[in-house]
């Protein structure tokens, strides 16, 4: 028998003492809400024991009962659990008494005749926010701790960088959340490998399940996530389920989301605001308990001002967001990544791990790698692959990077300023000269055969310079 998934993580706690409204509160919160870990007490003098004893989170309170009133109870949990929310529930529609209740610190106020929907999305939207305040004291408490994450999801992750450090902290904090996750970053940054991470790091009992969405069209991606039932369209001879069902209880990881069509975009947005889909062919709808992760490497800003990106989905999809910074911003992680491969692409290839030389770290942080951490591997994948002594070639790393004095680039971006144009006394050529050469010695730790691939130059000709320079 399937475990029964329990949403939210706390408990909701339902405070009434008439039995039939919180069986039918329950009914209407489980079905219709998705709200399940519900806790029904219906004698006002035991609330408080259960907010001792269970970790409750927000409580749905009757105004009206015998023992205790609603606003006698409401004052104490106020009192004694600040950080529990509580929505009060009321028979009568009484707004003095209304306006006492937000007062005394209620979160929102109902009549019990209410339409379903409003009540419904009231406890919605109290959930997310005790989400959202639990998360942000995760993330306070885990930014306290100034050591990089050691935690096993990030084990494919090969990082010491302080940028992604933080990125491994804040990931631990909002993991556990239902929220979208974001993650954006070049191409070649490791999208998936975070989507993984978030994934192992939520605890959650289901699988993850990876659909990239880049090319599929309307109908496709509908069928894709969805599902559908016998005979929905010619030639469904048989029942699918959609990704959205085989997650489960797990995680539903959309990739390059910035290239979905604007049709399917509203499709996902009502996904995400109902928590609710239908097969293709049905109209028996089927509620998601997945979490969903999304990641692009397309600039979703600029494809909001062309129109091309929903705003509204956007805004749904950015509660929790990670950017991936680029390896040319995280070179101090190329030593630990060389390592790294060359011992993965060794086992792999059968070979002895060689033994790399000391100057290819110094030659790899001096290329931008537009490619990120995917090029460096496929570098060193053809590096090993061609290795046959002990210690590892650099040719087919300088032919890849570029050998025929083409520099490599710190920063791709085109110099748009000429850099001498806001000086007031311009330095002589011979000065200019020694200035670019010493930079360039230094970006290169020393190596003539590197500084002279940044300046273009042949190493003959730096050295001819660095022998005029010092004499």
């Amino acid at each position: 028998m399937a475990e029964k998934i329990l949403y939210p993580t706390f408990g909701v706690l339902l405070v009434d003492d008439e039995l039939p409204w919180l069986r039918s509160l329950s009914m209407t919160l489980e079905g219709p809400g998705g709200i399940s870990n519900l806790i029904q007490c219906n004698d006002s003098r035991k609330a408080m024991d259960f907010l001792a004893t269970r970790e409750i989170g927000l409580v749905l309170l009757d105004l009206t009962m015998p023992h205790i009133s609603g606003e006698q109870l409401l004052e104490r949990i106020v009192a004694e659990y600040p950080q529990v929310s509580v929505i009060i529930l009321s028979g009568m529609n009484q707004l003095e008494t209304a306006v006492n209740c937000m007062r005394l610190g209620a979160f929102d106020y109902f009549v019990k005749t209410v339409e379903e929907g409003r009540l419904i999305e009231g406890v919605r939207r109290a959930v997310r926010m005790i989400e959202l305040e639990q998360e942000n004291r995760a993330i306070r408490q885990r930014f306290l701790d100034d050591q990089c994450s050691s935690h096993q999801a990030f084990a494919q992750i090969v990082s010491q960088n302080a940028a992604m450090c933080a990125r491994f902290k804040y990931l631990e904090a909002v993991a556990p959340s239902n929220q979208p996750i974001l993650i954006t970053g070049e191409s070649g940054v490791g999208k998936e490998l975070f989507a993984r991470a978030i994934h192992d790091l939520s605890k959650k009992t289901g699988i993850l399940v990876s659909v990239n969405v880049a090319g599929l069209d309307d109908n496709v991606f509908a069928d894709t996530l969805f599902g559908h039932v016998k005979g929905a369209f010619t030639g469904a001879d048989t029942p699918r389920k959609g990704m959205i069902e085989s997650a489960g209880n797990g995680t539903l990881f959309l990739d390059e989301i910035g290239d979905l069509s604007p049709v399917s975009q509203v499709k996902l947005l009502r996904l995400l605001q109902e928590s609710e889909y239908y097969p293709l062919g049905s109209d028996q709808p089927k509620q998601m308990s997945a979490r969903v992760v999304v990641a692009t490497h397309a600039d979703l800003d600029k494809k909001m001002a062309s129109g091309e990106f929903r705003r509204d989905l956007y805004y749904r999809l950015i509660s929790h967001h990670v950017h991936i910074p680029p390896l040319r911003d995280r070179k101090d992680d190329l030593t630990l990544l060389l390592d790294h491969f060359l011992t993965q692409i060794s086992l792999k290839l059968g070979k002895k791990k060689p033994t790399p030389p000391k100057e290819l770290a110094v030659l790899l942080s001096t290329y931008s790698f537009p490619g990120n951490v995917r090029e460096l591997e496929a570098m060193i994948y053809d590096a090993v692959s061609l290795h046959d002594s002990k210690t590892l070639s650099m040719k087919s790393f300088l032919e890849r990077i570029g050998q025929q004095g083409e520099p490599a680039l710190l920063d791709p971006a085109p110099v748009s300023e000429n850099p001498f144009s806001g000086l007031e006394e311009l330095p002589t050529l011979t000065q200019a000269s020694q200035l670019l050469v010493d930079e360039a010695l230094q970006r290169s730790a020393g190596n003539q055969s590197i500084a002279a691939r940044l300046l273009g130059i042949s190493q003959p000709a730096l050295s001819k310079r660095v022998k005029q320079n010092r004499s």
